[in-house]
């Protein structure tokens, strides 16, 4: 690789790391290619961007940033793959589903929403991580079960209601 493709591997890469506000990264060395090929198509389905990159070219795309990486920089040994998603918790359930039939992806950290978790044990932390469309969900649930309560009632009270006029005009 030439100092010209290094460089633009590393503008290409500092541009995805700061138009990304979650970023993971994995290691998905030994996987045969039919797995690998089964992951790349099930990040494909999820949105989720993989590519494997060299250490110190990403190492060097972090420090452009501007982000505080800097946590990060331990983990940068043997293979690594960036997934980049725009949902937080994309990345880590796209990795437990996976595991399900092999022992890969690890997990050697994530960046989400300028959170760094360090460690595969943080996955399952990372999947249980609500997304903006999910937390919307639960705010406009929780704003609607009272308001259905309310309209239960007039509702029941409506009928009861009636009855009870019904009752009397008969007597």
């Amino acid at each position: 690789m030439t100092r010209e493709e290094k460089n633009q591997m590393i503008g290409t890469l500092t541009d995805q790391l700061q138009n990304s506000t979650n970023v993971y990264f994995a290691d998905i060395s030994d996987l045969n290619s039919e797995k690998t090929t089964n992951l790349r198509r099930l990040c494909f389905k999820r949105d989720v961007k993989l590519m494997v990159v060299k250490n110190t070219l990403l190492k060097k795309a972090m420090k452009k940033t501007g982000k505080d990486y800097e946590t990060l920089y331990d983990i940068l040994n043997g293979s690594t793959s960036l997934m980049i998603s725009a949902t937080g918790n994309a990345p880590a359930r796209l990795i437990q589903e996976f595991r399900k039939d092999s022992d890969k992806p690890i997990l050697k950290g994530a960046f989400v929403g300028e959170m760094v978790y360090i460690g595969d044990d943080q996955l399952e932390t990372l999947a249980n991580i609500k997304s903006k469309n999910e937390m919307i969900a639960d705010v406009i649930g929780m704003l609607q079960s009272p308001l259905r309560h309310v309209i239960m009632a007039l509702q029941s009270g409506g009928h009861n209601l009636t009855g009870i006029l019904k009752s009397l005009s008969e007597r």
